[in-house]
């Protein structure tokens, strides 16, 4: 999937909340480039730490949720 369109998805996941997606994805690239392990079932050894994140999140295996 290209990344306009994951990126469409992963907005719905976050109720368009496009900075909260953005932080939620700037926070999943840290972890995973820090050593995490990545939660899509795809060889992600060529892929961004970035499009790992944003994927994980518009395929629902990444929750994001607005803390208080």
């Amino acid at each position: 999937m290209r990344t306009e369109q994951l990126t469409a998805v992963a907005l719905e996941k976050v109720d368009f909340d496009k900075y909260l997606l953005a932080n939620a994805v700037g926070k999943r690239a840290e972890a995973i480039a820090n050593g995490a392990q990545s939660l899509l079932d795809i060889d992600t050894s060529t892929m961004k730490y970035a499009d790992i994140a944003l994927q994980e999140i518009a395929e629902g295996k990444l929750t994001v949720s607005l803390e208080s």
